[in-house]
């Protein structure tokens, strides 16, 4: 492997963690350094997961399924959020490694976990990766009782800009059983053509909507709207970034199934069983 640009990319890392963004010419540089980070990371088994439950909006107390979250270890041990690193990957080599690695997580975790449920975030260029493809492939024909409980989340934007793959991948994928969800609902301007022919089992609100929405009127029409016309296709409906217990209570009232924020649970280790099977006895 070549050796890393001068930069400290470890120090860029905790910067675009801290929220402030560098100058153009060093942002340029460290992109390089990052990937090289992010490669370490892989070979030596620093790339994690984190899982952030979604509960149901009329019994918090269980969660309906988790999102798993990738999390990059540093060697000082500082973890990093995937916003941190994965948008300069996204476009390489190493994207793939990483959405084939979350795959084989999650397919693990729920063969380990009978109780349990996982979603994956899929990114496009997953849709037509062949070895993506194949570790679900194998995970069905070990035991379809593991795909049987992993969703598939996909974001608006990238069903939209991709929209043939995007048909072609679920009418594929649909074979090993998973359930799939429509990410980030609103963010874009979904076709109701598309929306109709994807066939979505899920929709996850986007936050902006969802945040605020017991102060703002205008936030709870539109809620409204996505919720009515989710449930006219018959897909259940996610609020994502539920933040404070005010929005949570509006969201119930509208008719919302699922929520997830930080007011119902921020990402963390793979949670115990005893409470997923709590959870699935609780219907």
């Amino acid at each position: 492997m070549e050796q890393p640009p001068r930069l400290d990319a470890f120090a860029y890392l905790k910067s675009l963690a801290a929220g402030e963004v560098p100058a153009l010419t060093t942002r340029i540089e460290a992109n390089a350094r990052i990937r090289f980070t992010v490669a370490q990371a892989l070979a030596q088994g620093r790339l994690g997961f984190h899982f952030q439950p979604v509960v149901r909006a009329t019994n918090p107390r269980f969660p309906a399924f988790f999102e798993m979250l990738a999390r990059l270890t540093l060697p000082s041990g500082q973890i990093l959020p995937a916003a941190a690193f994965l948008p300069h990957v996204e476009d390489h080599p190493l994207g793939r490694a990483i959405d084939r690695a979350a795959l084989a997580s999650a397919c693990a975790a729920l063969a380990q976990h009978p109780a349990l449920r996982l979603s994956v975030n899929l990114s496009p260029r997953a849709m037509g990766d062949a070895d993506w493809l194949a570790i679900l492939a194998r995970a069905a024909a070990t035991d379809r009782r593991v795909t049987g409980r992993l969703v598939i989340e996909i974001t608006e934007t990238a069903a939209l800009e991709h929209s043939d793959q995007t048909l072609d991948f679920l009418d594929h994928a649909r074979g090993f059983g998973c359930a799939f969800a429509l990410d980030d609902f609103g963010a874009g301007a979904t076709g109701f053509r598309h929306f109709r022919d994807f066939r979505f089992d899920m929709v996850k609100i986007d936050g902006a909507f969802v945040q605020g929405v017991s102060r703002s009127p205008d936030a709870r029409v539109l809620v409204e709207c996505l919720v009515k016309l989710a449930r006219h296709f018959e897909m259940l409906t996610i609020a994502e970034r539920v933040e404070c217990a005010a929005d949570a209570e509006v969201l119930r009232s509208l008719g919302v199934d699922c929520l997830q924020g930080y007011l119902l649970g921020r990402p963390a280790a793979l949670p115990d069983t005893p409470s997923a099977e709590a959870a699935r006895k609780a219907g």
